[in-house]
């Protein structure tokens, strides 16, 4: 382990180890601030970007922030290094992997050869001595794909999740916010509910139910209940039509240990969905991306599990656990975690543009709940900054909730509204197999425009009948 050293002018400042220098490296945030590791003043943070500049990449695999021998994260980033991939890059500097990163040599085939070669803490690195306009460039040129039902991160694309949850899991309530997305174009990444309940009967009642609505309308799109992934594996155990299985990660085992996970479960529930073979094997990678993964800078801060690193290479660090399992989706909950963490919208748009290209960087299919909470110092125009930011920096997927407010969760996030403003500002366009079926209900017309719904629409007439009161 080395100290490192960064000298303005008279004033020398003196940095204990790797992990020292990336947290005070790291733009101001409140998270930081509390743990302890966050650089005093605005000078201390520049003199630590200076002197990580000038960090080898090479060393990032010799000094490790977490011990291998006590932390599985760490195992698993070093197990699973791709030395040959990063051959490529390994005779970079911190400094320099930016410039190369920002160069027309990096492009998008460039950047998917050398992904398995970068490690969570390269990326967190160089992320750290990056403006947002440079997150947003490299990360537009990261193009990962996955496949479930229909294709989801194929470029000038952009995906919403139709988040219908309701206080106590009313099966008629969760039924009209589902058809409303739908009216709206939404739902190609998954729909997703957030349910109220633990229960075994009553998570099933919700596996059958939005099954039975995909069925229905043979809509191509996946579905997932966000219970604890032992629950997923007792369901699946039972016959639920599970199509993805939830589980939210971190970036370290203790935190993960906090959340009742371990890396062997995740597999376990991995191989579990998969032997339902509910994919369609037509598509990109066989319909085999089961796993939707949920993170969100500040986690391991709030299990006391960071070790002395900062909230943000922490964050980065769930991403390799992402990418070992080839999950169809992963998103960021940005600031859902309150402004402990993420104080202001500043700091919520500066940590989602930081995850999005880590994400990406990393071959990971990154989305963002584009989100705060009523108590943090932003708004919804700072969700409207964000989300368009990261809609042209080539975002996987975004939430779509009723006004975006979510009344379960009681936190603000992104609307079917929005989805709508993205897409059409932007020049976006649903997964390929959604859009297919939108035009084909007549919810989108030929332009790939959303139409106006009328009474006599076939989705409204003909829900199932124990749905109907819901429409």
């Amino acid at each position: 382990m080395s100290t490192y050293h960064y000298s303005v002018g008279a004033v020398n400042y003196q940095f204990a180890d790797l992990k020292d220098v990336l947290a005070k490296a790291t733009p101001a945030r409140s998270g930081d601030y509390l743990a302890g590791v966050a650089a005093e003043t605005y000078a201390e943070r520049m003199a630590a970007r200076m002197c990580l500049a000038a960090i080898p990449l090479k060393t990032f695999l010799e000094d490790l922030i977490i011990p291998y021998e006590t932390d599985e994260v760490t195992r698993l980033i070093v197990d699973t290094h791709d030395k040959q991939a990063f051959a490529e890059i390994s005779h970079l500097t911190v400094g320099d992997f930016r410039d190369w990163l920002l160069s027309d040599y990096a492009d998008s085939a460039t950047l998917k050869r050398v992904s398995t070669g970068i490690t969570p803490e390269m990326a967190a690195a160089v992320s750290k001595i990056m403006r947002n306009q440079d997150l947003i460039l490299v990360a537009k040129k990261c193009h990962v794909t996955t496949s479930f039902r229909n294709t989801i991160g194929l470029p000038g694309h952009i995906s919403v999740r139709l988040q219908p949850n309701h206080p106590t899991d009313d099966m008629r309530g969760i039924a009209a916010s589902m058809l409303d997305g739908l009216l709206y174009g939404a739902g190609d990444a998954v729909i997703g509910i957030n349910p109220a309940t633990d229960s075994l009967p009553a998570l099933m009642d919700l596996y059958y139910m939005v099954d039975e609505v995909i069925n229905q309308y043979e809509i191509p799109t996946q579905s997932c209940i966000l219970t604890h992934v032992t629950n997923q594996i007792q369901l699946i155990e039972r016959g639920a039509p599970v199509d993805l299985v939830f589980q939210s990660i971190a970036g370290t085992e203790k935190a993960n240990k906090s959340f009742g996970i371990d890396i062997a479960l995740l597999k376990e529930a991995q191989s579990a969905a998969l032997s339902l073979n509910r994919g369609n094997p037509n598509l990109t990678n066989g319909g085999n991306n089961v796993m939707y993964f949920e993170t969100g800078q500040g986690s391991v801060l709030s299990a006391n599990a960071n070790f002395g690193v900062d909230q943000q290479t922490c964050e980065v660090r769930a991403y390799a656990i992402a990418r070992h399992l080839s999950p169809l989706l992963t998103n960021t909950v940005v600031g859902f975690i309150g402004p402990e963490y993420l104080y202001d919208g500043k700091q919520i748009i500066r940590a989602g543009l930081e995850d999005h290209f880590c994400g990406k960087l990393l071959g990971v299919p990154l989305g963002c709940d584009v989100c705060y909470t009523n108590h943090a110092e932003a708004d919804q125009d700072d969700m409207d900054t964000l989300m368009t930011l990261l809609a042209t920096a080539g975002l996987t997927f975004i939430m779509g909730i009723p006004g975006a407010d979510d009344i379960m969760l009681n936190y603000q996030t992104t609307s079917f509204h929005d989805a709508l403003y993205l897409r059409k500002v932007l020049g976006l366009k649903a997964a390929p197999e959604f859009e297919v079926w939108l035009k084909k209900m007549q919810i989108m017309d030929v332009n790939g425009q959303v139409q106006p719904i009328k009474q006599a629409h076939h989705m409204l007439q003909n829900m199932p009948k124990h749905l109907l009161n819901a429409a």
